[in-house]
């Protein structure tokens, strides 16, 4: 398998540069030069070259062709060096990585060091992180702890969406996909302006998948896997002068899908790739939580948020206000052992032997709930900005936060449990910029922020079938009430050694507030407390733009240290999720980022990242995989055990945080006459060793894992429309990206290869 992946990729690799040799010798421009790229990391507009952090943009057909096979915002995984990302929950409940820095809770309450912002509003939630994609102007990936500007959990870094915003000139376009499993994709948007003052943008969206999997224990075929999601985005400025904007974005959300398929013994003990009991369209599932028959891993959600934008231009100080409220609320459920542990009496594999479990052996059913209940987020932000001609510029501002929801949990042997969460922030912050002279700029910022958590668990657990046999009893818990204030800052400075060179270095300090995770308290455990973890980080890099402007390299290295870092201890026999802290964290490594334009026709682009993370606790332990202090675990732990089975972690790496990513694309046009061009666009990322989870084990750990897509067309210029071929997961890969380990070895895998056509018109 693994051999089949490299020669797989060489041979992409290889088609590639074939391209550039038939191709590029042939192909001279005069006024070649790759476009100026402007980002709004430091909450200015300012070009990508000149800010003093390490960022990555993604738009245009590079964004867009990631998501022709109606693949939700996991598929940024990989596609950026240093950002990944992965969910047991679905199309809902990313969790994001960056620099190996994230967090595998799969709790609906569970914090993240990557913070999510979306039109300028950050998405809290891990529910809200996972709002459809569609009419995106720009990502930009912020590596590195932002506390500065943006609060609070972003120890690792940001990933920030801005959609297109509307204007007084008219323009649509409408986009229309069909692929395999009977996917459609339908995305459109209209925009102009309505009057001298008001303009307006309406987006939508429809991405739909018919079932797909088969649940061999029901009989059922066509089961599980598709998803029906509707989005959209409504947007309203309003400029009565030059100097003030008015801007007024509403949107919303409605999922009809499947979560998370999981694989109940897809692994084999001593090994880590997929074995014969995998079948990427056939599962065994037995639940019967909601008492209407076979579930199939059901999932339904709902959204609606609303911001408002105020921007006033007073002259040399500009001011910015920005309200928004944003809800959800939702549920999934999931056969997490993956199969099916009860006899049916009959012959499911059809060779005249009765089973007790399929696939392989599965000591016990594993089903549960979660519904998310009533989310708001209400956040406004003020901030005032120079707009000075000199040398010193500067901004500051304050910012509020407050959260309120609740998370059931309904298990199909303890019964139905309820907690309340509540989240209230505040912020001061400032940063100052100054040009010390025509090469050099320093940048220096602080913020002040207080946190405050605090949980009430409801009634739990009075209607489960343990109760009822004596093996639970009703839990009564004391309201945990936790707070905390931080003081982050950060200095850096920007040398430009000619006009196409820059040299900048950075420390940023932040923290991840304290976290309070109550997942136990659907299984008779008790709720868990992490304390605020810190980070120190320092980087340095540079940024160029080469050979007469058509190569574009950018690199930086880094190196973090994290106090007390949150780590989610998931897993053991109980299957309990309980919130640690390790004494320290580290990571150090670098990124390259490239873009090159060979020719008019003829555009690659290219990313590395290396990150090498530790956990740095001698005497953290947790429990692998089914162990339990009477039973040693089920699968092949490499770390040494304590005697009562527990693993020290002392030394590994982080989960889910992968040491090497690669990723490639390749664009080549040919000229259709005087109207239009036959392209070519392929894309490539490599994934490399990951431990799943926070011990190591030979079964939960992924190795050269990689994806590759393919897009074959026409545009045509006069008539502004295009229509292309396209294939996701070209190659098929069977990918593993998680695992649940607590009774067998179950498997989560990516998705299947998806082979389609999409047309796209545009109108101005």
């Amino acid at each position: 398998m693994r051999a089949y992946k490299k020669a797989s990729l060489a041979l992409a690799v290889s088609s590639i540069l074939a391209s550039y040799s038939a191709f590029a010798q042939d192909e001279t421009s005069s006024d070649k030069g790759l476009e100026t790229i402007t980002v709004t990391a430091q909450k200015r507009t300012q070009t990508l070259q000149e800010v003093p952090i390490s960022i990555a943009t993604l738009n245009g057909e590079r964004f867009e062709s990631l998501f022709s096979g109606g693949d939700d915002i996991l598929t940024l995984a990989t596609r950026v060096p240093g950002l990944y990302a992965e969910s047991s929950n679905g199309r809902v409940a990313p969790r994001f990585y960056m620099r190996g820095l994230g967090n595998t809770d799969f709790d609906l309450a569970a914090s993240q060091p990557v913070s999510v912002v979306m039109d300028n509003v950050v998405m809290e939630n891990v529910v809200l992180k996972s709002f459809p994609l569609f009419d995106v102007e720009q990502v930009e990936v912020i590596r590195g702890p932002q506390g500065t500007l943006f609060g609070r959990n972003t120890t690792a870094g940001i990933v920030k969406f801005d959609s297109v915003k509307p204007s007084d000139e008219f323009d649509a376009y409408v986009k229309f996909g069909v692929a395999s499993f009977g996917t459609q994709n339908i995305e459109a948007a209209v925009g102009g302006g309505l009057t001298d003052e008001l303009s307006a943008r309406v987006s939508v969206l429809s991405q739909t998948r018919d079932d797909y999997i088969n649940n061999a224990f029901s009989g059922q075929n066509d089961a599980l896997g598709g998803y029906d999601e509707k989005a959209y985005r409504m947007q309203l400025l309003y400029t009565p002068s030059d100097d003030l904007s008015v801007l007024l974005n509403v949107h919303g959300r409605d999922l009809d899908g499947t979560a998370s398929v999981f694989r109940a013994n897809a692994l084999s003990r001593g090994s880590n790739q997929l074995n014969d009991s995998y079948d990427r369209e056939t599962v065994y599932y037995d639940a019967n939580l909601l008492g209407n028959g076979f579930d199939n891993n059901p999932q339904k959600y709902e959204g609606f948020g609303s911001s408002l934008t105020i921007e006033y231009d007073m002259g040399d100080i500009s001011f910015t206000s920005i309200t928004a409220l944003e809800t959800a609320e939702g549920f999934s459920l999931g056969d997490v052992d993956g199969g099916a542990s009860v006899d049916p009496a009959r012959d499911i594999n059809g060779d005249g032997t009765d089973e007790t479990s399929y696939p392989g052996f599965i000591p016990f059913t594993a089903v549960t709930q979660d519904l998310l209940n009533d989310l708001e987020q209400l956040t406004q932000e003020i901030r005032w900005a120079s707009n000075y001609d000199g040398a010193l510029n500067w901004q500051a501002g304050a910012y509020y936060f407050d959260s309120s929801f609740s998370v059931t949990s309904v298990d199909g042997f303890f019964g139905a449990s309820e907690v309340f969460h509540e989240n209230t922030t505040w912020a001061l912050f400032g940063q100052s910029t100054y040009e010390l002279n025509e090469r050099l700029t320093v940048t220096g910022g602080v913020r002040y922020t207080h946190d405050e958590k605090s949980l009430v668990v409801g009634e739990q657990n009075v209607d489960g079938f343990a109760l009822v046999i004596g093996a639970a009893s009703v839990q009564d818990y004391d309201p945990i009430n936790v707070d905390d204030g931080k003081l982050s800052f950060e200095v850096s400075g920007n040398y430009k050694v000619d006009n196409n060179t820059t040299l900048f270095a950075r420390y940023a300090n932040g923290f991840r507030a304290q976290t309070i995770q109550a997942r136990d308290v659907a299984f008779e455990g008790a709720p868990s407390v992490a304390d605020a973890e810190t980070i120190d980080s320092v980087e340095i890099g540079f940024k160029s733009d080469l050979l007469e402007n058509s190569l574009r390299l950018n690199a930086a290295a880094f190196y973090y240290i994290i106090d007390d870092i949150q780590f989610s201890a998931i897993g053991g026999g109980a299957n309990n999720t309980a919130l640690i802290n390790a004494d320290k964290g580290t990571g150090i490594g670098f990124e390259i980022d490239a873009e090159y334009l060979a020719s008019d026709s003829l555009v690659f682009t290219a990313g590395y990242s290396y990150n090498k993370t530790a956990i740095k606790d001698r005497s953290l332990s947790i429990f692998p995989c089914g162990a339990s202090a009477e039973f040693g675990p089920n699968c092949t732990v490499n770390d040494a055990l304590t005697v009562d089975n527990r693993a020290l972690i002392d030394g590994n790496p982080f989960p889910q945080a992968p040491e090497t990513i690669m990723n490639f694309t390749a664009r080549y046009s040919v000229p259709a006459g005087d109207n239009g061009e036959y392209f070519f666009f392929t894309d490539w990322a490599f994934q490399g060793e990951t431990n799943i989870f926070l011990y190591d084990s030979v079964e939960f750990k992924t190795d050269d894992n990689f994806e590759g897509g393919l897009r074959i067309g026409y545009e045509n210029f006069v008539n502004d429309f295009s229509v292309a071929m396209f294939a996701r997961n070209i190659t098929n890969e069977q990918n593993l990206r998680g695992g649940i380990d607590f009774n067998n070895l179950t498997a989560i895998v990516n998705e299947p290869r998806i082979v389609g056509v999409e047309f796209k018109a545009s109108f101005y």
